[in-house]
């Protein structure tokens, strides 16, 4: 999953950013970039957020931006990755609602959708991954850890 996120040049890397809305967007823009998704499925993660809260905060210090599987503005199946150096706050009321790692999902169907998550947790369940994925700060650690660890 990480080499074929570096591959495909589905990361980046933020220092800060204004808002958990913020978030969502920035770890899409390279889904957004080569047309994986539209800035309609973007808004459709964020609504979904609003609705349910913060359900994308899956452990404390990752998120899991995703929608339904065939949403509006999905064109393709991918995974992003984003790392921010200051955490992202989803429920001020929530110390364990805080994210710096986004692995943001986009899928085409359900299947796909099942594939995704089952290869993100397949990863995360790893905390020497998970810890190096915290220490990251380029594209040579980022492409480090892939060919480390898979």
């Amino acid at each position: 999953m990480l080499k074929e996120i570096v591959e495909k040049g589905h990361y980046c890397f933020v220092e800060k950013v204004d808002s958990w809305q913020d978030a969502i967007r920035q770890s899409y823009a390279p889904l957004l970039k080569d047309n994986t998704v539209e800035n309609e499925y973007v808004e459709a993660v964020i609504e979904c957020v609003n609705k349910y809260g913060p359900y994308i905060v899956i452990v404390p210090g990752i998120a899991m931006p995703h929608s339904t599987e065939g949403a509006a503005g999905c064109n393709g199946t991918a995974i992003s990755f984003m790392k921010v150096e200051e955490e992202v706050d989803f429920d001020p009321e929530d110390p364990d609602k805080k994210a710096k790692l986004f692995f943001s999902l986009a899928a085409i169907d359900h299947e796909q959708h099942i594939q995704n998550i089952q290869s993100l947790m397949d990863t995360l369940m790893n905390e020497d991954i998970v810890e190096a994925l915290m220490n990251a700060k380029t594209k040579g650690d980022l492409e480090k850890i892939a060919n480390q660890y898979e």
